[in-house]
């Protein structure tokens, strides 16, 4: 199942689980593997880009994605969600109301980026919020042994942030715009920078010393990188 990951432009970061860098704005979508269900996280730009990471989910798994989880709520990370027919939605408490209420914002927030206009404005039309409102933890079997945990650990770099921690040796975590490698961590309007560095200490927490970090945007990071990023936030915005 795993050997074809590199020839579709992903990156195999455990058994079963792997991630893409999305072009543009190098945007994380990750994939985990269960028997009986496979989990997206994140969704891409476009319906464009997310019919395509769909593809070749079903591609290198020969299977649909069942499941789909929501880091936030940025144009980048859920407008190819109405890709996935059928996919049950998962994001933090708030957000499916969020997304309702905010679609002027989404789609001049888009077009501002760089989306084509008529892109954005189709994604925002069929744009899909989550079923399944997640506050606190809540865990999801895949089958075959393979849960995800999911962790509302908001608000921070926005007012809903999700992360997926995928047990294991070492433990997997996907962090959403949480953690950033490749630039600055982007806080914008919306973002709650004195309850940034407390998300990351229980990031950190969650995942723990061993595991794997996987940033919203960038390269894999460890668990010292966390803790880097966390000091120099507090820094930044003047919090313990």
């Amino acid at each position: 199942m795993d050997a074809s990951w590199e020839e579709f432009g992903w990156e195999r970061i455990g058994h079963g689980v792997g991630r893409r860098r999305l072009p543009g704005w190098d945007a994380t979508v990750a994939l985990v593997a269960g028997t009986d269900g496979v989990l997206l996280y994140d969704t891409g730009s476009t319906l464009r880009e997310g019919a395509e990471v769909r593809d070749q989910a079903r591609a290198l798994l020969g299977r649909r994605v069942t499941h789909i989880a929501l880091s936030h709520s940025h144009f980048d990370h859920v407008l190819g969600t109405a890709a996935f027919p059928g996919a049950e939605v998962y994001g933090a408490v708030g957000l499916a109301e969020l997304l309702e209420r905010e679609t002027a914002e989404l789609h001049t927030s888009a077009v501002r980026h760089g989306v084509d206009e008529h892109d954005a404005a189709e994604a925002v039309e069929a744009l899909v919020v989550p079923q399944h409102p997640v506050r606190g933890e809540r865990t999801l079997d895949l089958g075959g042994g393979r849960e995800v945990l999911l962790a509302d650990v908001g608000p921070a770099h926005s007012g809903h942030d999700l992360v997926a921690v995928v047990p294991g040796s070492p433990a997997i975590v996907l962090c959403g715009d949480l953690v950033e490698e490749s630039g600055e961590p982007q806080a914008g309007r919306d973002a709650f920078p004195a309850r940034w560095p407390a998300a990351l200490d229980r990031l950190l927490a969650l995942g723990g010393e061993d595991a794997v970090y996987v940033p919203g945007h960038g390269a894999v990071v460890d668990a010292a990188f966390v803790r880097e990023q966390r000091e120099q936030l507090a820094v930044r915005f003047g919090v313990s």
